[in-house]
């Protein structure tokens, strides 16, 4: 999408112009009386009290402008309770609705107070570390392009009405009318919205991977994908193919692909953006392309969205390239362990040992709990690269579902420093978190007669026992556990979020290294 920012409205030509409008008496009157010299059918907005600026509502109004027809007044509530994520929100409600109208070119008035008034953080995060300050005009401007950008995506690959789009909009002018304001803010204002707008690639890329069913995505495929954003981005992809799996003793791929007619894979994408010998951050992601649960099979019923089952390896793969695109000064690793889990003479089964390359061995009590197998092998690769922390993402259990619903990522680690790296990111960028404990005692959980560990626990805290499981495979390295079953597989679609695939992670974790 082409951005550009400007120093006023009188050189805009486009379909439609937005301004932002308080709900609060004395704002609201005070935006009719200043803009209905310049637009005498502002007046409107107080003769027909159709439009009153309640958060989220809008006002459309049409012109006499051969340049800009259309004016959308969109209410923003009392600007003093507005966060950077309240503008994400606004952000979808003009994507929506410019698509709605099939609008190619949206400018949008950026308020100078936005930059004074406007908290970073939501009132959930301002507590303790987490205490809010004020966004910048440039944040501002980011947030608003985030939730157009991501606002109005929709999955059209497949109907074969190909007039289908998720965005009709192709152009964006951000529009900062202060003379002043605009000299300060233009270079800063510019280097977010550039960042929003890589960052945003990334997320819909992720978003893709996840809503592509597995007869076009499979892991193979997968691979492909990965090596094509590898090369057009600048970021080294290395496949292991089935005899190099086997070659590294990844033993819970392995007996995870073993009911496949499909071989599994194993992705390695290194980016060196750092210098040549500072340790990588290594992200691990989930990669199983579909998920029937094997001999210990799902219900039919749902089951189709276990195409999505791969959601952790969207995401890391998506973040890999939102790191290269926005050139950071980081090393990042990402590894992806993938393979479909199917049914059939060959399949693994319960009772099942694997013993993985660092001689600890597992006892398989049920197939469907297969996720944790593949990260457990990647999980112990990570560790040749010496890394400063480990992270994984992973639809890993609907225990996770259940504790924290479709709101919050479950979040679990064996470092406070790093816990508290990612709820600043999360206060910022309202990829919200819910912290699970793992205290030693969920241990005894997991405990097999027969074997080191069982690949399920017993009575409960399904979501704990199974970071607990992750947690053998780690080492001695700082690592967090992101459970994004709840998050990344929705039921409903929210302001800048589809239903389903929703890309969860991809700013989250760009934004972390970004300010590692």
């Amino acid at each position: 999408m082409k951005t550009s920012i400007l120093s006023n409205t009188k050189g805009y030509k486009g379909d439609m112009l937005v301004y932002f409008c308080d709900s609060t008496e004395d704002g609201f009157q005070g935006f009719v009386r200043y803009y209905a010299e310049q637009y005498p059918a502002m007046t409107t907005l107080t003769t027909t009290k159709d439009f009153t600026g309640k958060f989220g509502t809008s006002f459309k109004i049409y012109i006499d402008n051969k340049n800009c027809p259309r004016l959308l007044i969109v209410g923003c509530g009392d600007t003093k309770k507005l966060t950077l994520e309240k503008l994400r929100q606004l952000g979808a409600h003009i994507a929506k609705t410019a698509t709605s109208l099939k609008i190619k070119s949206v400018g949008v008035v950026l308020r100078n107070d936005f930059g004074l008034s406007i908290a970073k953080t939501s009132t959930y995060h301002k507590i303790g570390s987490h205490e809010s300050t004020n966004a910048t005009l440039a944040e501002a401007g980011a947030a608003i392009t985030e939730g157009i950008r991501l606002g109005a995506y929709k999955f059209v690959e497949y109907f074969s009405d190909k007039s289908k789009t998720s965005n009709t909009i192709q152009s964006l002018s951000l529009v900062v009318e202060d003379p002043q304001t605009f000299t300060s803010e233009k270079r800063a204002l510019q280097t977010e919205v550039e960042y929003a707008h890589a960052t945003c690639d990334a997320v819909l890329l992720a978003r893709k991977l996840a809503l592509t069913p597995n007869n076009d995505l499979y892991p193979e495929r997968l691979a492909e994908r990965a090596q094509e954003v590898g090369k057009e981005h600048g970021i080294k992809v290395t496949v292991l193919n089935k005899a190099k799996i086997k070659a590294q003793k990844m033993n819970g791929l392995l007996a995870v692909n073993q009911g496949s007619v499909r071989p599994p894979v194993f992705i390695v994408m290194e980016y060196r953006g750092g210098k040549a010998n500072e340790a990588p951050i290594v992200l691990v992601g989930k990669g199983i392309t579909f998920d029937t649960g094997g001999i210990s099979i799902k219900p039919a019923a749902g089951m189709a969205e276990m195409k999505m089952d791969m959601h952790g390896a969207a995401t890391m793969i998506a973040t890999m390239v939102a790191v290269a695109s926005n050139k950071l000064k980081k090393n990042v690793v990402a590894l992806i362990p993938s393979t479909e889990n199917m049914p059939s003479a060959t399949a693994q089964v319960p009772g099942d040992i694997i013993t993985f390359s660092n001689g600890k061995t597992v006892e398989v009590d049920n197939t469907d709990a297969e996720g944790r197998l593949i990260l457990a092998d990647a999980l112990l690769y990570a560790q040749r690269y010496k890394p400063v922390a480990i992270i994984d993402a992973a639809t890993l259990t609907g225990a996770v579902t259940v504790a924290l619903g479709h709101i919050a990522t479950g979040i679990m680690s064996n470092s406070k420093e790093l816990l508290q790296k990612f709820h600043s990111a999360s206060a910022e960028t309202y990829e919200l978190l819910g912290e699970l404990p793992l205290y030693e005692e969920y241990e005894e959980l997991i405990k097999s007669d027969i074997a080191d560990i069982r690949n399920v626990g017993i009575h409960g805290a399904g979501t704990i026992t199974a970071a607990m499981f992750l947690q053998h495979f780690v080492g001695e390295y700082p690592w967090v556990h992101l459970d994004i079953a709840g998050t990344s597989i929705t039921k409903a679609e929210s302001a800048y979020s589809p239903k389903g695939g929703t890309g969860v992670g991809v700013r989250l974790l760009t934004h972390l290294l970004r300010h590692w």
